[in-house]
């Protein structure tokens, strides 16, 4: 006769439902959701799932909110030339088809202003691209050998209609999925507002917000922000609070104008706020160097040019 266990029975050599000890004829697998109880066979974690699901949840989201928010890594590695950490935002970044390589805006517009005429790659130094054709080939070439950057560049062509391919948001998400196994968390931020736009699947509101956690898991700040707000606008202050605090140390400004907005609204303490400014300040004095400061005004220059 079966002898079930309590759930908070976790001993790690007894069966949840029957009892049994792990021996060396058998193994006892622990229950993948929640980690708490462990089992003989798949016919005894059945049998004892009426008695185990409502704690299997409980402890399931806990383990869920402790990875999601955690302060993620960065995105990006580090710019392979100056050695500065990565601007969050993905104006300061461009990616190099013909090596696969990111660099920050900063060392590409220093590449840039040493020889106009040559026009060489920051990194490989291999002649930049000099037509869209030869800009596909290179995507394409990169694409074969499993480039995530690449197959997600691809992805974004396919998904606006650029380049000579057709707007196709089935061909995107197949490509935005293929990246994102890949570990490119860009990618799961696109899918996400593929669900939560309907473009190319069904509106759904869970998927999105389900690929938004993988995404600012994997240190995506757009995604951050965007659950912020879903929190914000379902009433979970605590929760959005958590979110866009992730976010300002990952230096988004517009989570630390929400944070203000917070604070007027007293969803959100002086000390609080105060932490939000200075783990924000800590986010630019890691990335600023005067090469990006030029970069920048550069770059808001070409706003004003017809």
């Amino acid at each position: 006769m079966s002898t079930a266990k309590n759930d908070d029975d976790t001993s790690p050599d007894i069966c949840a439902n029957c009892g049994k000890g792990e021996d060396s004829s058998s193994s006892l697998k622990a229950c993948t959701a929640c980690k708490l109880v462990k089992y003989c066979s798949r016919d005894c974690q059945i049998a004892h799932r009426p008695q185990h699901k409502k704690e299997c949840r409980r402890r399931a989201k806990e383990l869920h909110d402790i990875e999601l928010f955690k302060h993620p890594p960065p995105q990006y590695e580090d710019c392979p030339i100056c050695f500065l950490r990565m601007p969050s935002l993905m104006s300061g970044i461009i990616y190099m088809p013909c090596c696969g390589k990111n660099v920050c805006n900063a060392c590409s517009l220093a590449n840039a202003s040493l020889d106009i005429t040559k026009q060489l790659c920051a990194f490989c130094r291999i002649q930049n691209r000099s037509s869209d054709e030869e800009l596909i080939e290179r995507i394409n070439k990169r694409v074969d050998v499993g480039d995530k950057e690449a197959i997600f560049y691809l992805g974004s062509y396919y998904f606006d209609g650029r380049y000579g391919y057709p707007q196709d948001y089935g061909k995107a998400l197949e490509l935005y999925h293929r990246s994102a196994e890949l570990g490119n968390a860009l990618a799961y931020y696109n899918i996400g507002c593929s669900y939560d736009g309907g473009q190319g699947v069904t509106r759904d509101e869970k998927k999105a917000i389900h690929y938004w956690e993988i995404a600012a898991m994997k240190g995506n700040l757009e995604a951050r922000y965007n659950l912020g707000i879903f929190e914000g606008n379902s009433g979970n202050w605590m929760r959005a609070v958590k979110h866009h605090m992730i976010a300002v140390r990952s230096g988004c400004n517009d989570s630390l104008s929400i944070m203000q907005e917070l604070l007027y609204k007293g969803r959100v303490t002086k000390e609080e706020y105060t932490e939000a400014l200075h783990a924000y300040k800590a986010y630019l004095d890691e990335i600023k160097s005067d090469e990006r400061d030029k970069a920048a005004a550069a770059v808001d220059d070409c706003k004003y040019i017809d």
